[in-house]
Order: structure tokens, then sequence, then C-alpha cells
């Protein structure tokens, strides 16, 4: 009996239509919003830049060794991280200037190292280097990262994609032709984020009054988690540290 109902259910799952992945978030005017300020902190063990050697293309891409700093500390707040609030169907609109992304490959290096664009838009990888680049991007799903688009980029040009993700909440970009060409792209599917400052300070406003998941992330780090109520009008901290 009990394999029959798990295989009921389990062909009642297949038939209803995944609204939650195929929604899409609304913009509505928001009345009397709360704010969530804080700050990330990392108080884990030091990690030292990553160093890659050049080795090809050198009249381009340079001759001495690259150092990436993956985990940036600065007074013990985390750099290259976002905050957001997950699952979020309807509020204030994204911000004028989140909307496509791009990414520019120059000297043989990813910039920005940390970009911000909006789900279900296109991505411009532009390759201003007169050598070969393959920008190779992957949905970041915990320790697993899915391939979004994987596109060769023999001349100097520009190639578009449209980013869709459905579960993960950014991408790693790499290049294909040369190993020590890294970056990370934070992929909106909401407004409700903020990409944390230079001295770990956060602020997220304009928030319909009540209850929400929310989340600190890094490109290399476990997502720190937490649940958080906003009221109207009303203003809430919530600070992360990130201890590994």
């Amino acid at each position: 009996m009990k394999k029959l109902l798990i295989s009921t259910t389990i062909a009642g799952l297949c038939a209803v239509p995944l609204v939650g992945q195929a929604s899409t978030y609304k913009e509505v005017a928001v009345s009397n919003g709360g704010t969530i300020t804080g700050t990330v902190a990392y108080s884990g063990k030091e990690r030292k830049p990553k160093i890659y050697s050049v080795t090809k293309d050198n009249d381009i891409c340079g001759t001495e060794a690259r150092r990436i700093e993956y985990v940036r500390v600065n007074n013990g707040k985390l750099m290259d991280s976002v905050v957001y609030l997950e699952k979020v169907k309807e509020g204030k609109a994204f911000p004028a200037d989140i909307g496509n992304g791009t990414v520019i490959q120059e000297g043989c290096e990813f910039i920005p190292f940390l970009g911000v664009m909006k789900n279900k838009q296109k991505i411009s990888a532009i390759n201003k280097d007169p050598i070969l680049h393959n920008i190779h991007t992957y949905e970041i799903l915990g320790r697993v990262k899915k391939t979004v688009f994987n596109i060769s980029q023999p001349d100097q040009n520009t190639v578009t994609k449209t980013v869709k993700l459905k579960k993960g909440a950014a991408m790693k970009v790499e290049c294909d032709a040369h190993d020590f060409m890294h970056s990370f792209v934070f992929v909106a599917k909401n407004p409700y984020f903020s990409v944390v400052a230079e001295d770990g300070s956060y602020k997220i406003d304009n928030i319909p009054a009540g209850n929400y998941k929310i989340k600190a992330w890094h490109g290399t780090l476990k997502d720190q988690k937490g649940k958080i109520d906003v009221a109207a009008g009303g203003t809430v901290t919530m600070d992360f540290n990130f201890k590994k």
C-alpha cells in the first residue's frame, strides 16, 4: 500500500505545472514599505589568494602570475557578497540600471569580478582582446555547477545570450582557453537584493510588510540563511557571519 501511495504522489506531482519555478515577479506600488539593514562579516580562517600561472598569449595576458582573491575581507567584513530575499512574488520595481548584464574580456581578465543582472534578461560577453577566448558560464547550485552557456569567441566581438536561472542565484564565469580568468554574476529574480558595500553594510528597502526568507550569498562560500519579519514602515536589522 505504501508503494502505491508513493507512486500516486509522484505521478500527481509530475502532472502539476511547476508554477513556482515559472512564476514571474510582478511590479506593483508599495505603500509604507519596510527596510532591512545589516552587515556581512567573515570570521573564518584566512583565505589566501589563488595563484595562477600565465603560460599562453603572454603578449596580451602578461607574464606575471595571476592572483585572484576569491574571499576578500576588509576589517572583518566580507566583500563580493550579496544579500537578497527569496521567492518574493510582487513589490517594488527593479532598479533602472539592473537589466541586461555585461562581461568584458580585456587583458585576459573578466570585468567586473562581480556583476549583477536581472534574471531572464540578456548578458553580453565582450571580447576586447585580439585572441581567442571561450566564455563558459555555470549556474551555481551549492557545490555543483551547471552549464548555462559555452561560447567560443575567436575574435574581438560581442555575443549575447539570454540567462534564465531556475534554482541558482548566480553564475560562475570562466574562460576555457585561459584557466586564470574567473568572475561571478549575481542573477536577481526580484529587486530585493543589495550588493554588500566595502564596509560590509547592506540595505534593502521598500519591502511589503510580511515574513521573508533572507540569504547572504558569496561565490565560493556556503550561503548564510535566515528568516525575518518586516513591519510596515519599520526597519529591522539582520547581520550575517561567514565562519568557514
